[in-house]
């Protein structure tokens, strides 16, 4: 006897199946199958990096201009452990399942996404089809900053205290003034942020949906606390005639019955769902 379940991933599996284009819209949710820190609330933060629990220092103090400003050490061995954790990171079989699914599809995919680990990049997707709403970690900025340029962090490998949270090697440096370098991702209070890179992705996506007219919506791991994943995925539906699919543990509603919810994590939905597609397409083709 199928389950409320089993019809779930029918709907989902037939939402992807009649889409002309994917949209992979995807919050920090999506990484926790790689093994990547969620940061859901202070206690999951402080989990991630106790020294600064110990300290009182939440997420928000410690990802903010103001904090390389007072305490770049402190602030660069935040920033530089995640940025060696992203590094050696191996995205999870979902990242593929995806990529499969968009490649088919007539206008293939594009992925928006508040988070800053390139992880899609890393798993193949062709990164002129990535949005990093709030930037990379794998690029850097000045911190004043002295001027609109954004280079690639590969040089910098940093070495970190991960118990006391501090970097132990010399941060990066602007190559054109010499003052602190920064990662080029948004973070809290932050007025430098130098948004050019972000802004010439979003605008490939804004050309990009002018061709569109079916998409379906992959929503993962986005949560409400910093909306910016649903709300474009909300506009996608209400302006493109989009679908949702949404994949979320905490909070799985949708919008219409017409879209269908998963409370549950990224990678089990995922694979639940491309059985199911791959068993329509063996029918198909016995029939």
């Amino acid at each position: 006897m199928a389950t409320s379940f089993d019809a779930d991933i029918a709907r989902a599996a037939e939402l992807v199946a009649g889409a002309n284009a994917l949209i992979v819209a995807a919050g920090a949710g999506i990484g926790v199958d790689s093994g990547l820190p969620d940061f859901r609330g202070k206690d999951g933060f402080w989990k991630a990096y106790p020294s600064l629990g110990n300290a009182g220092i939440e997420f928000y103090d410690i990802a903010s201009p103001a904090a390389f400003e007072s305490a770049p050490g402190q602030a660069w061995g935040f920033y530089g452990h995640r940025l060696a954790l992203y590094r050696q990171t191996v995205p999870h079989d979902g990242f593929r399942i995806l990529k499969r699914w968009g490649n088919q599809m007539p206008l293939e995919y594009t992925v928006f996404t508040s988070n800053v680990d390139g992880q899609f990049q890393k798993a193949g997707f062709d990164p002129q089809r990535v949005y990093e709403c709030h930037g990379s970690i794998h690029h850097l900025q000045c911190l004043q900053p002295c001027d609109d340029a954004i280079w690639d962090a590969q040089e910098f490998q940093p070495q970190v205290d991960e118990a006391a949270c501090l970097l132990l090697n010399e941060p990066p440096r602007c190559p054109r003034c010499g003052r602190l370098s920064r990662p080029n991702v948004l973070m809290f209070g932050d007025w430098g942020w130098n948004s050019t890179r972000s802004t010439s992705q979003s605008r490939r996506l804004d050309r990009w949906l002018d061709d569109v007219d079916r998409p379906v919506v992959i929503e993962i791991g986005a949560g409400k606390a910093i909306p910016s994943v649903r709300h474009f995925s909300q506009r996608i539906v209400q302006k493109y005639g989009g679908r949702l699919v949404r994949i979320n543990p905490d909070d799985a509603s949708v919008p219409t019955s017409l879209d269908v919810g998963f409370a549950t994590g990224a990678l089990a939905c995922l694979q639940a769902i491309d059985q199911f597609l791959n068993r329509l397409a063996d029918s198909s083709t016995a029939s």
